[in-house]
């Protein structure tokens, strides 16, 4: 796994990919919950290239809450829009070839 952070290229190119997946992951008024960074880990796990929807509800900021969802996952932000947040984390097996 890399610990690296992404190219401005390689992040414009996860974006790309990225722009038409639908949210994973919701997170209420629980918060970052074990369960809820379980879920995170095992949809990274899957697919690499995940959203996450912070739900009105959510007690965090949107970039603090990024930043610890990435800390706590091993992934890298690559981009937020609004209330959602994109992640990426390269798999054992990458599907997803970074330019």
């Amino acid at each position: 796994m890399r610990n690296h952070s992404l190219t401005g290229k390689q992040t414009r190119y996860l974006r790309g990919i990225g722009h038409h997946l639908k949210p994973l992951v919701q997170i209420g008024k629980e918060g970052m919950s074990s369960g809820s960074i379980q879920n995170i880990l095992q949809c990274l796990e899957d697919h690499e290239l995940i959203k996450i929807k912070l739900l009105e509800t959510c007690p965090f900021d949107r970039k603090k809450a990024a930043v610890e969802i990435a800390a706590m996952t091993g992934s890298h932000v690559v981009q937020i829009i609004g209330r959602t947040i994109l992640l990426y984390r390269r798999g054992e097996t990458p599907e997803i070839s970074l330019p």
